[in-house]
């Protein structure tokens, strides 16, 4: 009997992985990309978690695992994702799937198998893995970059790369008028973005931007149920590679996000979890960042919920300055309170050099919480 497989691929993006991709596809075997940021220990525990037949690593070392468990027939990807809970889990993806999204993108973007496009973000991420696996199954000419470095980009873009997808700290380093079209995600899009630059809405278990500019994809249906945004795709995911089994009604995926439509476009709210509830009141945080990124020399916000004794949750505001003098808490406060009423208005204010983020220009929260 053939047992299908699971190939850890231990490397960063590379013409080498594109192969050992390829190689494990045309075998019947599926492929679970390990995050290079990880520190070797958080590796181990995830290869513990995921629990592959094989690790590769970039020199070509192969080691073989003693508890590892088979895919099935037509499972193609095993992407990590650490969900709101912050404990990895695999999100098991077939052929199937993955050819769908990618199907319904080109037919949304106007894209052939001409359209060359430049890989810069990790492949162990859906935004950058669907870059690569629209070489393998289309034949699109790739330029891949291990790492994000704006010589480098503007380097690909010069040698014929007109297509990339992008999150919002890239970005910000590169002219987007160097590109015929990008596609944003991974977090909330700056405003005023140019006409080049398509929002996407999706999730790992969608494999990817399942939305573009608010709208659903051709053969993508969305609706919105007490708030929360359900989708039914036929790129949705088969499983989770663990005991959690996702909660599907009817074929339809409850996102965890909330949201609603505004004629006939999605709007998104953010995490039902990241809500914040002060006083009985609900928060959301993006709409506060929204307001509070226009106060004069703020470059970036994060809006979050911190627990309070009297509030329940209080709302703190975390900000990075451009001026030497940042402004005060009231200056915050009044700012938001001209738009949205006073108990979303910021009850703390932390100044901090920088936001943290995770590879996908997604915050990261907790290492947010602990800076001083």
């Amino acid at each position: 009997m053939i047992v299908n497989r699971l190939i850890a691929l231990d490397m960063p993006a590379s013409t080498e992985f594109a192969i050992h991709v390829r190689n494990a596809w045309d075998a019947g075997d599926a492929v679970f990309p390990i995050d290079q940021r990880l520190p070797q220990a958080a590796k181990n525990a995830l290869v513990a978690q995921i629990k592959p037949s094989l690790v590769i690593d970039e020199t070509g070392n192969i080691v073989k695992s003693s508890d590892s468990e088979p895919t099935e027939n037509h499972d193609a990807l095993v992407i990590a994702t650490s969900g709101s809970t912050g404990t990895p889990k695999g999100v098991v993806h077939t052929h199937e799937s993955i050819q769908a999204l990618l199907n319904l993108s080109q037919a949304r973007l106007n894209t052939d198998s001409s359209t060359h496009w430049l890989l810069c973000l990790p492949v162990s991420h859906v935004a950058g893995f669907s870059v690569l696996a629209r070489s393998i199954l289309f034949g699109n000419p790739i330029s891949i970059l291990p790492t994000f470095e704006e010589a480098e980009v503007l380097a690909k873009v010069n040698a014929g790369a007109t297509h990339v997808s992008l999150v919002p700290t890239t970005l910000r380093r590169v002219d987007p008028a160097i590109f015929e079209m990008i596609l944003l995600g991974g977090a909330a899009a700056p405003p005023d973005l140019p006409s080049n630059v398509i929002t996407t809405y999706g999730m790992t278990e969608t494999f990817g931007g399942i939305a573009y500019n608010g709208e659903p994809l051709d053969g993508v249906e969305i609706r919105i149920r007490h708030e929360l945004i359900e989708v039914h795709t036929p790129s949705l995911f088969r499983t989770y590679r663990s005991s959690e089994q996702p909660t599907l009604v009817d074929g339809w995926y409850p996102t965890g996000d909330s949201g609603r439509f505004n004629d006939n476009v999605l709007q998104v709210f953010g995490r039902l979890d990241d809500m914040i509830i002060s006083g009985g009141e609900n928060v959301w945080p993006n709409a506060v960042e929204k307001i509070v990124s226009t106060f004069p020399g703020i470059e970036r916000v994060v809006i979050s919920g911190i627990d309070d004794e009297q509030w329940g949750q209080r709302v703190v505001a975390w900000i990075v300055s451009s001026q030497a003098e940042p402004p005060t808490l009231e200056d915050v406060r009044q700012h938001v309170k001209q738009q949205l009423p006073s108990y979303c208005a910021p009850t703390e204010l932390r100044i901090v050099p920088a936001i943290p983020t995770t590879s996908l220009g997604k915050v990261d929260i907790q290492t947010l919480r602990n800076m001083k």
